[in-house]
């Protein structure tokens, strides 16, 4: 039986991709000398739309990897995708220093982002959008940023059910509002 769980929770790991998105060496300095351990920031997502992070310390780098990505798994987030590649709506996050910046992008733009928010993104599976982080560029701190944006997205059907209204609704509405910023103003 114990044969069968551990090969049910292989294939379910397999699933998730993992990016290695920061790692840090720190010493302690002991009688003797110095001791060296290592900070490892990973990223894990199933690019369907869920996507976590975690941070992880040891005396080895593999040792701390695993320690990351065992913590990432366990703090996995779904975010709701438009046609499974790109945001629904613009959003913005910040935590501590760090100010990100995140648009929806017509399909074949690509990922336009910096180091940590790629990975990110490409965990998550947005093949289309446009980012812009500021204020830090600490790894961390952009991480924990992009994820605080990711939480705001909605989806419309969440907001329908939310209004009590049609999906379709909301969506007329939208596309309303982008016929009216699209047409030049006459006057």
């Amino acid at each position: 039986m114990a044969r069968q769980d551990n090969r049910d929770r292989e294939e379910r790991d397999s699933e998730f991709v993992d990016k290695l998105v920061h790692i840090n060496r720190v010493a302690k300095v002991v009688k003797g000398g110095r001791r060296f351990g290592f900070a490892a920031l990973v990223v894990v997502g199933d690019q369907k739309g869920r996507v976590g992070f975690g941070h992880g310390k040891a005396r080895e780098v593999p040792e701390a990897i695993r320690k990351a990505t065992e913590a990432a798994k366990r703090t996995m987030i779904r975010v709701p995708l438009r046609e499974g590649r790109t945001l629904h709506h613009d959003v913005e996050g910040r935590h501590g220093a760090g100010k990100v910046m995140m648009r929806a992008a017509p399909a074949g733009t690509g990922i336009i982002a910096g180091g940590p928010m790629r990975a990110v993104f490409e965990t998550l599976g947005v093949q289309d959008v446009v980012a812009k982080s500021t204020g830090t560029s600490n790894p961390y701190n952009m991480v924990r940023a992009t994820f605080e944006a990711l939480k705001k997205e909605d989806s419309p059907r969440s907001v329908a059910a939310r209004r009590g209204l049609k999906v379709s609704t909301i969506q007329a509405r939208r596309r309303d509002t982008d016929d009216a910023a699209a047409a030049p103003s006459e006057g």
